[in-house]
Formats: C-alpha cells, sequence, structure tokens
C-alpha cells in the first residue's frame, strides 16, 4: 500500500490538479463550460468549483466524465 503523507495538504493540491485536468481536456475538446454543464446536468458554479479545486465529489466528476 501507497504512504501517504502526515497532514492533509496533499488533499487540496490534487484537488487543483485534477480540476485543471477537467479544465484542460475541456478546453480540448473545444468545449465550453455551458456545454458541459448541460451535458452533465451540474450547474455552472460546480464546474467552476471543480475547475478551480474547490471541489472534487465523484458522482460530479463522474456527470462530467
Amino acid at each position: 500500500m501507497r504512504d501517504l503523507p502526515d497532514d492533509n495538504n496533499w488533499i487540496p493540491e490534487t484537488r487543483r490538479a485534477i480540476g485543471n485536468r477537467v479544465r484542460t481536456e475541456r478546453e480540448r475538446q473545444d468545449l465550453t463550460q455551458e456545454l458541459v454543464v448541460l451535458a452533465a446536468r451540474i450547474d455552472r458554479v460546480t464546474l467552476w468549483r471543480v475547475e478551480t479545486g474547490e471541489e472534487s465529489k465523484l458522482g460530479t466528476l463522474l456527470r462530467i466524465a
């Protein structure tokens, strides 16, 4: 099993990395936030939170994927 750091500082960093990947892929596919919001059936603020690393709930990520 992989060792994790003793503190939780890695969590925000990982959320930001996930958000960056989501945004990069959205832009690579030339999709607007509005198109992703409509297709994933989430609101715009939720997508913004994912892309900025503030939120990364599994259910939300699965909808975006």
